[in-house]
């Protein structure tokens, strides 16, 4: 094994890739990508493959706007089909103060350049025919926004990485960080030691670990969180929006001739468990019942559980570490990491160049916490 490398990035999910993939595409040589298990297989292999850029924080619209348009392009890129379904997503608002937050959030999306638009119960009704509008007051609707396959774009990043010279190491377990001072000179892998002054932490829940290695504090829970997949659906729209009901956090979209159904679970604790369990099924049936009944009479045929990798205020961690040189992250992005995956590649690769980014990520330091100033995301699923 090359026992040098320009810079190290841990994790090889859609951050990883898509950071090892903009680095050596901007001319990096020695970019090393370590991943201990198969590229996508942490928490991007379990996602609902949801893009947009609907958000009720600037810097998260910015990201995800900037992403929307990397996806857009993707298989122009770098030759890969992800299965973009430019659908829509669309929120179903069922309280006054729901819709007075997503009216803020529409005005300044509009603002930054993003389609979305408030509508009436009855157009969300024509957009997404399987809900009940019962209750409804609005929803918010953006047709730029959709879903796409997420292990295709990892491996997409990954063969496109390879061809500008980065190199991948699967089954690769990173042990340590060595330091001298506040710098960094090596890292340690089950395969032997790297020397490096630069690592790139994007271990997504498996973080915080990481990130002591290297005495950096990253406040990062692992949270389980499961979806169901169901039998085909006759008559199914093929535009169809990723459909949220945003006061249970139901939500669906279509997934071959069947559906994708998935829903947060507040009795979950954080762990690292990635089992599946039926537990869930009773809230997840009563959401149903109340919004979308049609989606009670669907056998389920498959689905899985993953992780969401969660922070105090639901938002990412993107930056360079203040007590240690050349350690930088992108991680914690609570349930909107894969969706945001090509734009923060272009961050990361800016700050490990000295360049100034397309958009200023300082909020999103680990050091707000310690600074009290949390920067909360509403718009979360």
């Amino acid at each position: 094994m090359n026992t040098h490398a320009s810079v190290v990035v841990i994790g090889g999910g859609v951050m990883g890739t898509s950071i090892a993939y903009h680095l050596a595409a901007a001319g990096v040589r020695d970019v090393l990508l370590v991943e201990r298990d198969e590229l996508g297989a942490g928490s991007t292999s379990k996602a609902a493959g949801g893009v947009r850029a609907q958000f009720s924080d600037e810097l998260n619209i910015q990201l995800g706007a900037r992403s929307l348009e990397s996806f857009g392009r993707f298989e122009e890129e770098t030759g890969y089909d992800i299965g973009l379904h430019r659908v829509g997503y669309l929120f179903l608002l069922s309280t006054p103060e729901e819709v007075a937050s997503f009216e803020a959030g529409v005005r300044l999306q509009n603002a930054l350049g993003v389609p979305s638009r408030m509508i009436d119960p009855a157009e969300a009704g024509r957009l997404s025919p399987l809900i009940r509008t019962d209750g409804l007051r609005a929803a918010a609707f953006s047709p730029d926004d959709g879903h796409c396959t997420p292990e295709a774009v990892v491996h997409g990043y990954a063969a496109a990485a390879r061809r500008h010279g980065a190199r991948i190491l699967r089954h690769t377990a990173v042990t340590g960080i060595e330091r001298q001072g506040a710098a960094i000179t090596a890292v340690q892998t089950t395969l032997g030691r790297v020397t490096t002054d630069t690592v790139v932490c994007a271990a997504g829940a498996w973080s915080r670990a990481v990130g002591a290695m290297a005495g950096v504090e990253l406040p990062v829970q692992p949270l389980r969180r499961q979806i169901a997949v169901t039998e085909p659906v006759p008559g199914l729209p093929p535009d169809l929006p990723m459909t949220i009901d945003f006061t249970t956090s139901l939500y669906f979209h279509g997934e071959g001739p069947g559906l994708l159904v998935g829903m947060s679970d507040p009795d979950e604790r954080p762990g690292f468990a990635t089992d599946t369990h039926d537990r869930w099924i009773p809230r997840l049936a009563a959401a149903m019942e109340r919004r979308a009944p049609a989606l009670l009479d669907l056998r389920r045929t498959g689905g899985w559980a993953g992780l969401y990798e969660v922070t105090p205020d639901h938002n990412a961690l993107i930056g360079e570490a203040s007590s240690v040189s050349r350690f930088l992250y992108a991680t914690g992005f609570s349930g909107h990491g894969f969706l945001q995956g090509p734009a923060v590649g272009e961050v990361v690769r800016d700050l490990c160049l000295g360049r100034v980014p397309f958009v200023d990520v300082t909020p999103l330091s680990a050091d707000r916490f310690a600074a009290d100033a949390p920067r909360p995301e509403a718009n979360r699923v």
